[in-house]
């Protein structure tokens, strides 16, 4: 439908909106007393409604079976990560064999760089975008000082484009090539956490491969947000969290992934643990480590169970829904925040930092504010709508198709509207 500014338009795009009863299936915070426009998914997912009773079902099972519920519970403990593997491959476009929940996100990629960024004395370097999350950059910064080199030499970051705050695919790919004989590894979020912006991580990966260099990607904004397909693009590695698009709970248990290539070389280096041993000898206590085949042998230790039932229970309303759907949803809501803001951007001194073109967006909107940006962010969380401030000066604001309405959109740009300054 043509768009305009009226909050008739927004609720006629509720209307039409075949995801719109999924909004029921969260708890939603209040302000007021009257639910608040939540635009923090990018940072810490809603909780679903489901959640305390899937949660509620591995206590009452410990309650009542005690150390037994690793083989008698509902959902066995001994291999509850196992229930989750089918529905977290949909969500990143992988098989089975080679993904596994465990740990938490940064943890993850340590464990991950054991195997994949084996650096020699001439192929050592590791490229990575400028203004990376923070964590990704410390992890980085370790990893090559681990191995004795020193990270102003080891480490490449790309800059955006002059003039912009995007990093072109192209400056990318020629990166890639032109340092190609010195990269042991390219990592990069697969989407910019600050920016919104989406990275050609195909391209990027076929560009890789064509060089002999290991790919890996942070999928932290990308997982449940943008439609991934990392085994068809013949990534190497990836790993994600699990709290923001995919709304399982602060903390709570990461994601891996590990290309079917990699699947039986067990000549790869790694960190090792009880957990990634082969199940059907792993309780004859051997000292020898036999790794599973797939991702699952990168596992170290036990499944945390209790943040494991949280996020079963938001990947089956991620099921219920379709990734499809949530993406088809989410294209056309950011469309709609872009059109709404740009009505109040020359007024309130504001600039949208996020691209433009579908492929190159998921449902975040990143606005920098020129001036007194927090103190709109604070008006606009005085107001009942919840929105995310990164340092120096960029409010960033994603509307989540789960349960996120076109109306929350409108009453979003009606505060900005009524803001004074």
């Amino acid at each position: 439908m043509q768009l305009n500014l009226s909050a008739e338009c927004a609720k006629a795009l509720d209307a039409t909106d075949k995801l719109s009863l999924f909004r029921n299936k969260f708890h939603i915070p209040k302000h007021n007393n009257s639910d608040v426009a939540y635009f923090c998914g990018n940072s810490l997912g809603l909780q679903p409604k489901i959640t305390a009773q899937y949660i509620m079902q591995d206590l009452f099972d410990w309650q009542n079976y005690g150390v037994e519920g690793h083989f008698l519970a509902k959902n066995p403990w001994v291999s509850y990560h196992e229930i989750l593997t089918d529905k977290a491959a949909m969500i990143v476009g992988a098989k089975p064999i080679e993904v596994v929940m465990m740990n938490q996100l940064t943890s993850n990629l340590h464990f991950l760089m054991v195997s994949f960024y084996r650096p020699t004395k001439k192929k050592y370097k590791i490229l990575t975008e400028a203004k990376a999350f923070p964590s990704d950059q410390y992890a980085v910064e370790s990893q090559v000082k681990f191995h004795g080199f020193d990270p102003q030499d080891a480490i490449i970051e790309i800059q955006p484009d002059e003039g912009t705050n995007y990093i072109s695919n192209k400056k990318i790919i020629d990166a890639i090539i032109s340092n190609k004989d010195e990269l042991a590894l390219v990592f990069i979020g697969g989407v910019n956490y600050y920016t919104g912006q989406v990275f050609d991580m195909k391209t990027i990966a076929e560009c890789c491969n064509k060089n002999n260099i290991t790919i890996g990607f942070d999928l932290a904004h990308a997982a449940g947000n943008v439609k991934l397909n990392l085994h068809d693009w013949d990534v190497d590695f990836a790993a994600w969290c699990t709290y923001k698009y995919l709304n399982s709970g602060p903390g709570s248990v990461g994601g891996v992934f590990v290309h079917e290539k990699h699947a039986t070389n067990f000549d790869l280096p790694r960190l090792t643990g009880w957990w990634g041993h082969d199940k059907s000898s792993r309780f004859k206590m051997d000292k020898t480590f036999i790794p599973m085949e797939g991702a699952e042998g990168w596992q170290l230790s036990n499944a945390p169970v209790l943040s494991m039932a949280a996020h079963n229970a938001a990947l089956d309303v991620f099921t219920e829904a379709g990734i499809d759907n949530l993406i088809e949803k989410s294209k056309a809501m950011h469309n709609y925040l872009r059109f709404l803001i740009a009505d109040v951007i020359v007024e309130r001194n504001l600039e949208i930092i996020t691209p433009e073109k579908k492929e190159e967006h998921g449902c975040q909107l990143s606005i920098f504010a020129k001036s007194n940006g927090k103190k709109l962010f604070d008006y606009l969380t005085e107001h009942g709508v919840v929105t995310d401030w990164r340092e120096p000066d960029v409010i960033r604001m994603a509307p989540v198709p789960l349960y996120n309405s076109f109306y929350d959109i409108w009453r979003l740009y009606e505060v900005l509207k009524d803001y004074k300054g």
